[in-house]
């Protein structure tokens, strides 16, 4: 009897252990499920964090790419606009200069009239005026081919009204109709522009 009841109290002890244990196991497997559930929350918070952070970058640098962008077309339209400016000033400051030049020559015509009169006009062409005067003349005519400035070839060309004056008409056997025969004032040209038209005598 006393050996049944030490078994028995045994296996009550053993009984009592077994429902401890089994509800250890339970408290450890629920801590466990809750460390599961925590770390899964981290990693998903982690994962949110993420792809916010990814979300501002991207949008920050759409940004920096967008102002870039301006910048550069900005930078384009500012070289276009100097790059016409620049033209546009070269081709004013061409025009002043040919504007300058051309004042200048028409000018000059008449003093290049008076000395080709007293050269006519000279009968010693051996003496030194007559030598000095051409020299000067010369130089002066030099001066206005350097410069883009020339006599307008008329003499024995068919006649342009462009270029020619014509006031005087005459009969000519050597000549067809409508021929320069003679030059009463040089015309001249400043490049491809007529500055005084040549004074001629036209054939009929």
């Amino acid at each position: 009897m006393v050996f049944d009841k030490g078994r028995d109290r045994e296996e009550e002890q053993l009984e009592e252990n077994e429902v401890v244990d089994e509800h250890e196991d339970i408290d450890k497997e629920e801590d466990t499920r809750e460390d599961v559930e925590v770390m899964d929350e981290d990693v998903e918070n982690s994962r949110d964090g993420k792809g916010a952070g990814d979300s501002d970058l991207n949008e920050e640098l759409s940004a920096r790419e967008s102002e870039i962008e301006e910048l550069t077309s900005r930078l384009l339209r500012l070289q276009a606009d100097y790059s016409n400016y620049k033209r546009r000033t070269e081709i004013e400051k061409k025009g002043s200069i040919d504007f300058g030049i051309e004042t200048l020559a028409i000018e000059l015509l008449p003093v290049i009239d008076n000395f080709e009169r007293a050269l006519d006009a000279e009968e010693d062409k051996e003496s030194s005026f007559y030598q000095g005067i051409t020299m000067i003349y010369q130089q002066l005519i030099d001066t206005l081919k350097k410069l883009g400035i020339e006599e307008i070839d008329a003499l024995n060309n068919p006649f342009d009204p462009n270029s020619h004056n014509a006031v005087m008409v005459e009969e000519s056997e050597e000549h067809e109709e409508g021929i320069v025969i003679g030059i009463l004032q040089k015309g001249y040209q400043f490049k491809d522009k007529v500055i005084r038209p040549a004074m001629v005598k036209v054939s009929k």
